[in-house]
């Protein structure tokens, strides 16, 4: 976003607008992080705001500030159309195309509103009047406070815009050890911690607050653990069945995937998660130093996402799903095997 964009839109900041927010649907904690963080920052500064999420988000993040005010689509759709329809500006945070809004999808692209992009995903859309896009950043949450900063409004930064940006900033950093974690993420967590983000709490919150449902599900998950040394890959299958008779609750599965990817000499990890509402496999993939999940990704799961994490679906059922993996897993075996860690 260039100067006079900055411009542009902090003039039109300047008198109080109908604003919709929307992250993409499935929100993990950089969605959920950045839509509040910044709903609290326009609230404040005397915005009509509204954050509109595609479909519910994990009962993890609910501890969070300004999550009560998130209205979901799938529950809540005439009204949501209606706010949406009325909107002047729509921000689109953590995607950069309307169809991972789900079923917003439609309404979205019919709208007359100036539409702002906040995004760190490649290859974005070209949809927004103001897009703020940067693939190097380590969130959507960081992207979000220098965002701030580029308004001179750094300073309007509340304890409880800090703590939602930084919960954004830990959760897709992996708490700081990803390679997108820099040190200038380093120095806005700092900055974060400096107006009222409580690091410690947070931390608690987000990773110290398992339910049952999730530690039997992690079971099943690493008794389901398959690794393939010849292409220093692993991978994890959860069914239905699995998810139904261990009492799954929505976010219970996060992170699940990083226990494959933590096996000595294991370079990329993927899990199949199957869905019978939707009729689909929900997969995740993720990886060590140079080995590019974000094309395996838009290749062959209908996703994508970064270099190191991205996310996808499948069509087929779990037996055919792994065939299909073990098919092509040939196709990048001198990547895989070139990767250093």
């Amino acid at each position: 976003m260039n100067s006079t964009q900055i411009a542009s839109l902090k003039a039109l900041l300047d008198t109080p607008q109908k604003i919709v927010i929307v992250p993409h649907k499935g929100p993990d904690g950089d969605a959920i992080g950045s839509t509040t963080g910044l709903y609290g920052y326009l609230k404040n500064a005397g915005h009509d705001a509204t954050i509109i999420a595609p479909n519910d988000f994990p009962q993890f993040l609910k501890w969070m500030d300004f999550t009560e005010d998130i209205l979901i689509y799938d529950k809540n759709v005439d009204a949501a159309n209606n706010i949406i329809k009325d909107a002047q500006l729509i921000f689109i945070l953590d995607h950069n195309s309307f169809k991972r809004a789900g079923d917003m999808e439609t309404v979205l692209a019919a709208s007359d509103a100036t539409f702002v992009m906040i995004d760190h995903h490649e290859q974005p859309d070209d949809f927004a009047t103001y897009t703020y896009s940067d693939t190097g950043m380590s969130s959507t949450c960081q992207m979000v406070y220098h965002f701030l900063e580029m308004l001179e409004q750094k300073d309007h930064i509340t304890p409880q815009i800090a703590t939602a940006l930084y919960t954004g900033i830990v959760t897709d950093t992996g708490n700081f050890k990803y390679r997108s974690c820099t040190s200038t993420t380093l120095r806005v967590a700092a900055s974060l911690v400096d107006a009222g983000a409580n690091g410690e709490q947070i931390n608690r919150n987000l990773f110290d607050a398992n339910n049952l449902s999730r530690l039997k599900l992690l079971a099943v998950a690493l008794s389901n653990l398959v690794v393939l040394p010849q292409y220093r890959t692993a991978y994890i299958t959860i069914s239905q069945q699995e998810l139904d008779d261990n009492g799954f609750q929505k976010g219970d599965t996060e992170g699940f995937v990083n226990y494959a990817l933590s096996l000595e000499n294991v370079v990329f990890a993927q899990i199949f998660i199957e869905n019978k509402d939707e009729g689909i496999l929900k997969t995740s993939l993720r990886s060590k130093g140079t080995f590019d999940v974000n094309l395996m990704a838009r290749e062959h799961w209908n996703g994508g996402g970064h270099k190191n994490a991205a996310g996808g679906r499948s069509d087929d059922n779990i037996v055919d799903t792994i065939k299909k993996l073990i098919s092509i897993l040939p196709l990048y075996e001198n990547d895989l095997n070139a990767t250093a860690i």
